[in-house]
């Protein structure tokens, strides 16, 4: 599968994103009804269908130049950004394996990966890579493997250790987080980590994920979605950073939410690797604005929905307190109120033209919400 990459794109400053209309058709929508459901969502993590972010192992899109570039940017600035704890040593090269065999496997056009015993040499096209190294000796990589290679993969990646019948978060590259930090959450175990997420501790939400994650089996791996909502199509709206993203929250306005409100979904991925017995907790983050959402006529009336039945605690955990009104209003017009169907497909194959602002150009932002969370849809 070809694919075209935007490698010119930028998620800070002038931020020049934008999704092309076969990215809008293959977001990953996160709402399979009108109402908020709080749940926690997990289903196997098996191949999708052709044209859907679940096609592969690790989703690679049009995007991925970019935000490549862009987490490069941010490690630069911040290496903090990347950490893994000594005693992870086995699962970095567990990791570095599972993504090469994955992407050479699932996009051999852009990927390559030849061994020879622990002679490797891994070829990346769309970033002009050719490395030769040996596995299992990290002098021979430019940086730690699991550094390498999740510099050229989409999204956050965090090493679990399971030990004393509990996953503590050991590891990460994390440039791409929703209001969290990794170097203050190193070491923390499963349910501090969730500690502020409202309402999933009263329902026995984590109880259940903790003890279903922790029989995970390798070679059976799973997903779910999460969601919250950025002011910009920013990737790194980390706490790190929130003197330049937080401000930004409050430029918000009827006229530019179209373009400047994105709803912000993360695709989870857990697999369990097989030498450390660590989990890798991967963290897909897809953005979509407003603009962009609403020319899936089911979309546009599902969001104003469901953002209308979203609980007032959940409202003010992932931050959207200051621009839900505005957004639920200019959703509005989308809405006829007729009834719609059960499940998240878009039921579209030509998009309808877009209405309303184009995405502001004055902008700057994002918003909050802390962690990546096994709890609410």
């Amino acid at each position: 599968m070809s694919i075209a990459f935007k490698p010119d794109e930028s998620f800070r400053d002038a931020y020049t994103f934008r999704n092309s209309d076969e990215a809008i058709l293959r977001y990953p929508f996160p709402f399979p009804e009108d109402r908020y459901m709080y749940s926690v969502n997990i289903e196997p993590h098996v191949p999708g269908d052709a044209g859907t972010v679940y096609r592969a192992a690790f989703d690679v899109d049009e995007h991925y130049v970019a935000e490549c570039r862009d987490r490069a940017l941010t490690l630069e600035r911040d290496p903090l950004r990347c950490q893994v704890l000594e005693h992870m040593d086995a699962a970095q090269w567990d990791t570095l394996e599972l993504i090469m065999e994955s992407l050479a496997r699932d996009y051999p056009e852009h990927f390559q990966l030849e061994r020879d015993g622990t002679r490797w040499t891994w070829t990346n096209r769309p970033l002009g890579l050719t490395q030769n190294f040996v596995f299992g000796d990290a002098a021979t990589l430019p940086c730690p493997p699991f550094e390498y290679i999740t510099r050229q993969a989409q999204g956050d990646f965090c090493l679990l250790d399971h030990r004393e019948d509990n996953l503590f978060m050991d590891g990460g590259t994390v440039t791409t987080q929703a209001d969290w930090s990794l170097d203050f959450d190193l070491g923390m175990s499963f349910m501090e980590w969730h500690g502020p997420v409202p309402l999933a501790h009263q329902a026995g939400i984590f109880e259940r994920a903790l003890k279903f994650l922790l029989r995970l089996q390798s070679g059976s791996p799973v997903r779910r979605l999460n969601w919250t909502m950025t002011v910009n199509p920013r990737l790194d709206t980390s706490p790190e950073q929130y003197p330049e993203w937080g401000p930004d929250r409050a430029s918000i306005t009827p006229e530019n939410v179209a373009g400047k409100l994105h709803l912000r979904v993360e695709l989870q991925t857990l697999f369990r690797l097989p030498r450390s017995n660590a989990i890798l907790f991967c963290v897909r983050c897809y953005l979509i604005g407003l603009g962009e959402l609403a020319r899936v006529p089911k979309w546009g009336k599902r969001l104003h929905r469901v953002l209308g039945t979203l609980p007032p605690e959940l409202a003010e955990y992932k931050g959207l307190v200051r621009y839900r009104e505005m957004a639920t209003q200019w959703l509005s017009q989308f809405d006829d109120g007729a009834p719609t169907t059960i499940g998240t497909q878009p039921e579209v194959e030509r998009l309808t033209p877009q209405r309303g602002e184009a995405r502001g150009a004055d902008a700057p932002a994002s918003h909050v919400h802390p962690k990546p969370s096994f709890a609410s849809t």
